[in-house]
């Protein structure tokens, strides 16, 4: 009996920390939210070189300024969906005219074709010359598993790259890939209404759980732990009676 409370026990506060931690994630995520509804709110711009600031990585700000694409070839997200369809999301690295590093521009989204062949439009030349960019800093998407290479040369029939399909955006593999220094912790999401890119939106969970359902995953843990305290008890119960 005792080995059994014991295995009961253990599976309780195994179900109520993973319980614990879906609460946690939740409100880690409504607080990323908020944050972003408030800059959206108000759209007070600061500089593209904001996004340059460690200290500011996991925050949020509306940006306005000018610069230049830059001539390497285009990042493209994988796995990313948008109203039901699988597609990448095409970054290009931007050099802003008040200097610092370079940082990755989202042009939005484009599916893939059946045959997975590179969506033509995000392999088309950014345009020339200097453009005025504003939109919303933020956080480069959430990894999740880090699984496998961060970033894979798509080359033509040439064997010239042609683009980077990346699974994640990691920094450092995106700099070394692209041969320059560094990047911005930042990305910039572009105002949809601007007239450039591909369909975009500044949703920012759209491939990942929202808070609401990391809740009800909670609320299923803590009823496990529970249902498992009730039987431990039932079978206490029934074995004493005998």
């Amino acid at each position: 009996m005792i080995a059994g409370w014991l295995f009961a026990l253990a599976l309780c506060a195994g179900f109520a920390s993973l319980g614990a931690w879906q609460l946690s994630r939740a409100d880690e995520k409504q607080l990323m939210l908020d944050r972003a509804d408030a800059v959206l709110s108000r759209r007070k711009p600061q500089g593209l070189t904001a996004a340059q600031s460690s200290e500011r990585a996991g925050d949020y700000d509306w940006a306005r300024g000018s610069g230049r694409f830059m001539a390497q070839s285009p990042v493209l997200l994988d796995n990313q969906q948008r109203n039901g369809r699988v597609g990448v999301r095409v970054y290009r690295a931007f050099q802003p005219d008040a200097g610092g590093e370079p940082l990755l521009v989202d042009l939005g989204w484009l599916p893939w074709p059946g045959d997975r062949r590179l969506p033509a439009a995000a392999l088309a030349p950014p345009a020339p010359g200097s453009v005025e960019l504003h939109g919303l800093l933020a956080p480069p998407p959430s990894p999740g598993l880090a699984l496998g290479e961060a970033v894979a040369a798509r080359a033509d029939a040439g064997g010239a790259t042609t683009a980077w399909l990346a699974t994640r955006l990691d920094r450092d593999a995106l700099a070394r890939a692209l041969g320059v220094p560094a990047l911005a912790p930042r990305v910039l999401r572009l105002d949809p209404a601007l007239r450039i890119g591909f369909e975009r939106d500044l949703v920012l969970l759209a491939n990942t759980l929202p808070p609401t359902k990391h809740r009800g995953y909670a609320v299923q843990w803590f009823g496990l732990a529970l249902a498992t305290l009730i039987t431990a008890l039932v079978l206490t119960f029934r074995s004493l009676r005998r």
